[in-house]
Order: C-alpha cells, then sequence, then structure tokens
C-alpha cells in the first residue's frame, strides 16, 4: 500500500463528505442519507451472490464483502457505505460457537452463565479478524470520498445473545444475571467492551471513516439500570476509538427514554428509532451532538405519497439540529420494495440542498 492509499489517505479524501460533515454538525450540501440494513436482503443483487452461503461465511469473504457493501451505494447513491458484517463476527472470531440460523439469529451452543464461562471469552487480535482489514482495504479504494462506517455490537447486546443462548423477547436469563450477580455482570461486559473496542479498531486502522455501536437490546432497560449496569461498558468502546478522531454513533431501539444516557456515554451522534420526533429526541439528548433518523421503516410499503409526506415531518422535525443524518428509525426490512429506497434518497437530497 502506497501512502496515497494510506487508511489516513483515504479517510482525508472523505473529510469533506455531507455524511462526515454532518456528523461533526458543519454546515453540509444537502442532509447526507444512510440506511441500516441498506445492504441486504431487499436488494435483488444481494440475494444472487450471497446464494448458498451462510451468512457469517459471507462476512469472511473480503471480495463478496467488497461487493454486497458497494451494491447500495451504485443503485441508490446514498451518502455513506456501512460495512457488511454481523455483531457476532467478532465473538465467532475469538472461538464462540455460534452460528446464525435463517429465520431466527444467531445462536449460541453453549450459553455464558457462569464466572467460569467468562474464560472462553478472549481477546480479540487484528489476524483474528484479518479479512475485515482486507475487505476495508478493497472497499476505501472503491469508495473514493464516500465514507464507510465501521461498526460494532454493543457490550450489552452482545451479553444478551450470549446469556440468553440467541434472540430473546423478554431478556430474562439476562436480566437475572444483571440483577443476581452484578459483579460477574459487569466483568463481562467489561471483557465484551475490550473485544468490541479491538474490532472497532481494526476497522478505523483499516480505513473506516466512522464507527456506529449498535445496541440492538438496549431499550428493554429502565433508565436507572442503564446508568448503573450499562453505560460504564458503552463508554469504555467510545473511549478506546475517541484518539482516532472518527465520528462515533451509538443507536439502539426503543431507546427514547434512554437517549441523553446514550448521548452522554461518549457518542457524537446519537440515532433515533422512529417512536420519537427529532425535535423532541434533540432536547433529550441536550446540545452538542448530532442526530440520525427517523422514518418508520414501515411507512416504505405505503404510496409514494405517503412516503414523501412522512419524509417531510422527519425534515421539518429535523430544521433546527445541529447536524442531522437521514436513516430509518431501524433497519431496512427485507421486502422492501428498494427502488422506493432510491426514490427516498432522491427525494431528501432535493428538499435539502442548500
Amino acid at each position: 500500500m502506497s501512502a496515497n492509499d494510506s487508511p489516513r489517505a483515504q479517510q482525508s479524501k472523505t473529510h469533506d463528505s455531507a455524511f462526515l460533515r454532518a456528523c461533526r454538525r458543519e454546515p453540509v450540501p444537502h442532509t447526507p442519507v444512510w440506511f441500516m440494513r441498506q445492504a441486504g436482503r431487499s436488494l435483488p443483487e444481494y440475494l444472487k451472490v450471497r446464494e448458498g452461503i451462510p451468512m457469517l461465511e459471507s462476512c469472511m469473504r473480503p471480495e463478496l464483502v467488497t461487493e454486497i457493501t458497494l451494491q447500495p451505494v451504485r443503485r441508490h447513491k446514498v451518502d455513506a457505505a456501512i460495512y457488511f458484517s454481523d455483531i457476532v463476527v467478532p465473538l465467532k472470531a475469538i472461538g464462540i460457537d455460534l452460528d446464525i440460523k435463517p429465520g431466527v439469529g444467531p445462536v449460541v451452543a453453549e450459553p455464558v452463565r457462569t464466572r467460569a464461562d467468562l474464560a472462553r471469552l478472549r481477546d480479540l487480535t487484528p489476524e483474528d479478524v484479518h479479512y475485515v482489514t482486507e475487505a476495508i482495504g478493497m472497499l476505501t479504494g472503491e469508495l473514493g470520498a464516500t465514507p464507510l462506517i465501521g461498526f460494532a455490537g454493543a457490550p450489552f447486546t452482545l451479553a444478551s445473545y450470549l446469556v440468553e443462548g440467541g434472540p430473546s423477547r423478554n431478556h430474562e436469563h439476562t436480566k437475572a444475571l444483571m440483577y443476581g450477580d452484578p459483579e460477574l455482570w459487569a466483568d463481562l461486559l467489561d471483557r465484551l467492551a475490550e473485544i468490541t473496542s479491538a474490532f472497532l479498531k481494526v476497522q478505523i486502522e483499516a480505513g473506516a471513516s466512522a464507527v456506529q455501536l449498535f445496541d440492538s437490546w438496549v431499550g428493554a432497560l429502565a433508565p436507572a439500570d442503564y446508568r448503573r449496569s450499562v453505560m460504564p461498558a458503552s463508554a469504555k468502546v467510545f473511549d478506546a476509538v475517541a484518539h482516532y478522531g472518527v465520528p462515533r454513533i451509538h443507536f439502539g431501539v426503543g431507546t427514547g427514554e434512554l437517549l441523553g444516557l446514550m448521548g452522554e456515554a461518549g457518542a457524537d451522534v446519537v440515532g433515533v428509532d422512529w417512536r420519537v420526533p427529532l425535535d423532541e429526541a434533540a432536547r433529550r439528548v441536550g446540545p452538542g451532538k448530532a442526530l440520525q433518523g427517523n422514518l418508520d421503516p414501515a411507512v416504505l410499503f405505503s404510496t409514494p405519497e405517503a412516503v414523501r409526506a412522512k419524509t417531510r415531518e422527519v425534515l421539518d422535525a429535523a430544521a433546527g439540529l445541529e447536524g442531522h443524518i437521514f436513516n430509518l428509525g431501524h433497519g431496512v426490512l427485507p421486502t422492501t420494495d428498494p427502488d422506493a429506497l432510491t426514490r427516498l434518497v432522491a427525494d431528501v437530497h432535493e428538499r435539502t440542498a442548500r
């Protein structure tokens, strides 16, 4: 790799992009748009290249990861790419026996519920995820001035998968451990914070221009429990990558009551789901943070006129924000019409052109 192709050189190419300017709460030429799960099941080209390849294996093939990550950028003209992976990839990389079962999600063969189980969570090294470094190197070369967002699962959500053994509606085993053995819980989240930090560092050092921490399940907690039992680990992750100077985004589902705390944990950008209007979210988060969101993904199944009307509502609510990145309030649903996403990007760009 030449000096001109170094991760730092790649990140400098994206510095003045609309997406990164919005993350830094600077003036933008238009409101930037990207979608969580923009690379995936909603795209026929994705289904074609993934055919017959298990999810976790697809995350470990650099050329396939590159192609899948680029697909929505080509099709929708979004303002940022998000690295194609899964939040359990670092757990698989350190030897946890898990698989992603179609229609179910990540399933862990032996749940983590005792202090002895902690020993199975060893440190993550760059060599464990060498395919990530390789794929990001390929991607940044292709993306040019379009930023690449790296991501990881937050400690609470990873802990929930590990403790429950898979997806859970009520998180009963997770909460039983959190309340019943707070010392073991704290040690578990601290270990996961170290693994997550290492995974994000690999992505940033390979050339990612921003990172997002997904805390998909944290909306299951009350604010006091979040502050006491989860926030220290999330803060540790954000602190670990602060010196790189790349924007840090924090997102969870059903987190209306936690928005202020999630910003306090150290994010530069707070993601908002569709349940809280962005002007109210800004009041809860407080000054000094950009916001990301928050069109309901289900709106895209309605008429083009209805989508435009709901898009206008989101943009109107965002009018006074210090920085705004347009996104859905959660991921793209699998049966979404790709053309609806393409139209949405064009509509936001057109409405907000300055």
